[in-house]
């Protein structure tokens, strides 16, 4: 199902995580294929806590009006926070963030050319009065990105409150599960 061929510029998403009948509350977009597989950290994440999210492409250059849209009906369709991955100029968070009231997650994809501190300056760089909560570059940040949406929809969930409890203790177990071997 997470295959990359399921993405088409602007028309198809992917939904997981999702009961029947519900509907998202994270998106979680990209500005090309190319970024799905480090924005899939982030599906991942949403999938094990059990929330509710869709993934899209929507690029800030190739598809601005798009990109617009998306970011204006956001609240509409019931969304509540928007995890949004790029790399190089790396426009499409703070774009999305102009046009939303949600909380908008950046999360900078790794770039060739300067392997991700472009997309990362671009993305923290926001004037003033256009917040992005910015993340680490990759995958880690895209794992990030989707635990912070978490905590802010636990705010207002308790059963999902519970479940980020439980994973974080989860996370903790598994740490104190593999000790640091003794030297001989």
């Amino acid at each position: 199902m997470r295959s990359i061929g399921l993405f088409q510029t602007g028309t198809s998403e992917v939904n997981t995580g999702r009961a029947p009948g519900a509907h998202p509350l994270v998106g979680i977009v990209m500005g090309s294929q190319s970024d799905w597989p480090t924005m899939s950290c982030a599906a991942t994440t949403l999938d094990e806590l059990q929330i509710p999210h869709e993934a899209r492409i929507v690029s800030a250059h190739r598809t601005p009006e798009l990109l617009f849209e998306y970011a204006i009906s956001a609240v509409a369709r019931g969304l509540q926070v928007i995890i949004a991955g790029a790399g190089g100029a790396a426009h499409l968070p703070g774009m999305i963030a102009s046009r939303t009231r949600l909380p908008v997650l950046g999360v900078p994809v790794r770039s060739k050319a300067l392997n991700g501190l472009d997309s990362l300056l671009s993305i923290v760089q926001m004037p003033g009065g256009i917040p992005v909560g910015t993340l680490a570059i990759g995958e880690s940040g895209a794992r990030n990105a989707a635990l912070l949406a978490a905590a802010i929809l636990a705010l207002a969930d308790t059963e999902l409150a519970a479940r980020l409890d439980a994973w974080r203790r989860a996370q903790t177990d598994k740490v104190l599960a593999d000790p640091v071997p003794h030297a001989p």
